[in-house]
């Protein structure tokens, strides 16, 4: 199953444009619906539910729709109500009656519950090994300035002398405790929660201790009707998210403020400004600026959320 993870983790490149608009979000989850799917497959031949040879043509099938999918031949169609019927009406149609039995046993619901988690889990992963290197390029150019003598402020008014290497570990601080929340974060991400059903599990004598082992979870969640309806785990990466973003926005506006004429401390790289489109001794903090801006929107998704999730009665 870690050559399945493996093989399966590859990113949409960017194609999630070109799908059609009922499929635009959910899409993205594919590679994970199509790994949770296979773990499910193997769980199921193993308990005795499914023969062996069914087992195999739903892998093979599988296999084959990732496969098609990544190299761009299978596109998504709008025909579909989401991503889990679109690759079960798939699967179905190119390996007949033995596509149909991979849902025994599981509900779409936890079905969602799993491939929200893998998608998060791998996400959580990607971002705090961007906020890691990070810190790698700040504590590095701390080390070039330790000597550097600037001025403080308060109140953006000079308030006391201090390093410049002094001021950007100050970030790093911050950029810290990003690590550490993501950290946490993480780990209650990753709990399997595949065989809660619909709400109330299953009858089948599934396994989810080996459905968890296959797809690498640290635990499996203890009571079915949470574990449908949870979405915690999403609020709290989104909170981190929007964290780190205030403070990188934080940065952006020092950033700002250094560059303008007034402070005149630091001269911005072409490669990150602009200039005047009728002005033409300017130079703009344009990328420093979009950064400060998309702040608002990681905001403004976990407000969203919250708010959904506010008012949802459970399963």
């Amino acid at each position: 199953m870690a050559m399945w993870a493996g093989r399966f983790a590859k990113k949409l490149d960017g194609r999630v444009n070109d799908y059609n608009e009922s499929l635009s979000f959910d899409c993205r989850l594919y590679k994970w619906d199509i790994t949770g799917s296979a773990a499910h497959a193997m769980m199921l031949v193993k308990q005795g539910i499914i023969k062996p040879e069914e087992a195999e043509n739903i892998l093979r099938g599988l296999k084959g729709i990732l496969e098609d999918i990544d190299n761009g031949s299978l596109r998504f169609d709008d025909g579909s109500e989401d991503i889990h019927m679109y690759l079960e009406g798939i699967l179905t149609t190119r390996i007949g009656e033995d596509g149909k039995r991979l849902h025994t046993a599981r509900s779409r619901n936890d079905q969602v519950a799993l491939d929200t988690r893998l998608y998060l889990r791998e996400q959580a992963g990607e971002i705090y090994n961007l906020v890691r290197d990070l810190i790698n390029v700040i504590t590095d150019k701390a080390e070039e300035h330790r000597e550097t003598v600037m001025a403080g402020y308060t109140h953006l008014q000079r308030a006391q002398p201090l390093t410049y290497a002094h001021w950007l570990m100050a970030y790093a601080s911050m950029f810290c405790r990003d690590l550490a929340r993501l950290k946490e974060t993480y780990a209650r991400i990753d709990v399997m929660p595949l065989g809660s059903g619909a709400l109330a599990a299953t009858t089948y004598p599934i396994d989810r201790e080996y459905v968890a082992k296959l797809l690498g979870f640290k635990e499996i969640t203890l009571n079915s009707v949470d574990a449908v309806s949870d979405r915690d785990y999403a609020i709290e990466l989104l909170f981190d998210i929007s964290l780190i973003m205030m403070h990188i926005s934080r940065f952006a506006e020092e950033i700002i403020l250094w560059s303008s004429s007034e402070y005149g401390f630091i001269e911005l790289d072409d490669a990150y400004s602009t200039g005047s489109s009728i002005m033409p001794q300017k130079k703009n903090p344009d990328v420093a600026e979009l950064a400060r801006g998309k702040g608002g929107r990681a905001v403004g998704n976990m407000i969203t959320l919250l708010t959904v999730m506010k008012g949802m009665p459970l399963a």
